[in-house]
């Protein structure tokens, strides 16, 4: 049994939050995400946040070190578009691996800073920006940007690098179609098995909007279903939607599995400009109610959130004991 397989039984875990958010704060330039390394490059480079783990290591490391303060146990790596689909569009499939090896190096490195309790890395495995279930184009209802082989690949590269830098487990999230999922827990289970390792694996699907259905249009149920062939640590639901209208869907997820349940939602919606308004304090009295009710396993933020978020969920998630696995006949 690992050390996080023994610790989520004691207490519920704190996830960190955002790291786009905090990124964003420091104003990075297309000269600052180029860096030396990258100075020449023929292509524009702004935007790519997983690239500042080679070009602005000390910044990624900051924000890592900023959640473990605020209370976090598991931090994400930097790497939620580290696949060679994701990095297409920069024109750096050939730097994937040393992307992702990098910033599961640094998160590890952080990690180990902290010594009052086991602190945890968690290779973010993102979506990417393709589809395998449904066709990007109206007029071809059959065609498909992506293949299931396609990602299997692309994210056993993935896979393979955020181990060899020292993860601690793998976070398949922001699910929005199941079918990319799938390859990558596909991916998962191949290395596994190559290397003899039993990694822990959480898994993290995104209701997109009031229907309770992902994008590709599967209810929590199926999407439950379509997932637990695998043996997971936890799975769960982030971003998308506020703690508030998470919630229903996370007491579905609850009622039907003995799997331990995550939840990292955003903080509320977004206004007119894309920006968060909900305070710490405002997510810390949702995130309560999810506690009382026995909801989690994990509890932590996505898009908008803060270390402050993170320390105030903290804060109220020592109060309560995690959730007790249901029975499922």
């Amino acid at each position: 049994m690992s050390k996080i397989t023994e610790a989520i039984q004691e207490r519920i875990l704190v996830l960190d939050g955002a790291m786009g958010t905090m990124l964003q704060r420091y104003n990075f330039s297309e000269e600052d995400f180029r860096g030396a390394r990258f100075k020449d490059f023929p292509h524009p480079l702004k935007g790519n946040n997983d690239l500042l783990s080679i070009t602005q290591p000390e910044a990624v490391k900051e924000v890592h070190r900023q959640y473990f303060k605020a209370g976090a146990d598991i931090v994400e790596t930097n790497t939620f578009s580290g696949t060679t689909i994701g990095m297409a569009d920069y024109h750096l499939e050939d730097f994937v691996y040393e992307l992702n090896f990098e910033s599961a190096k640094i998160a590890r490195e952080v990690a180990n800073e902290f010594t009052d309790r086991p602190r945890y890395v968690a290779g973010s495995i993102g979506p990417t920006n393709r589809t395998a279930s449904m066709s990007p184009d109206v007029n071809d209802p059959g065609y498909r940007a992506v293949t299931f082989d396609d990602l299997r690949i692309a994210y056993k590269q993935q896979a393979e690098a955020l181990l060899d830098g020292g993860c601690d487990l793998l976070l398949v999230e922001t699910i929005f179609d199941t079918l990319n999922a799938k390859a990558a827990l596909f991916a998962i289970e191949e290395v596994k098995e190559e290397r003899n390792l039993d990694i822990p694996v959480m898994v993290s699907g995104t209701i997109t909007d009031a229907s309770g259905r992902t994008l590709s249009g599967q209810t929590v149920e199926a999407f439950l279903i379509s997932v637990s062939h695998i043996p997971l640590l936890s799975v769960g639901f982030n971003c998308a939607l506020g703690a508030d209208l998470l919630k229903p869907y996370l007491k579905v997820l609850s009622q039907n599995t003995s799997f331990n349940i995550s939840a990292h939602p955003n903080a509320g919606l977004p206004n007119a400009f894309g920006e968060y308004d909900e305070t710490p304090k405002q997510t810390q009295a949702l995130i309560k109610e999810y506690l009382e009710d026995n909801l989690v396993n994990i509890i932590g933020g996505c898009c908008g959130t803060t270390p402050e978020h993170i320390r105030m969920i903290a804060e109220i998630a020592k109060e309560y004991k995690p959730r007790k696995a249901q029975i499922i006949a």
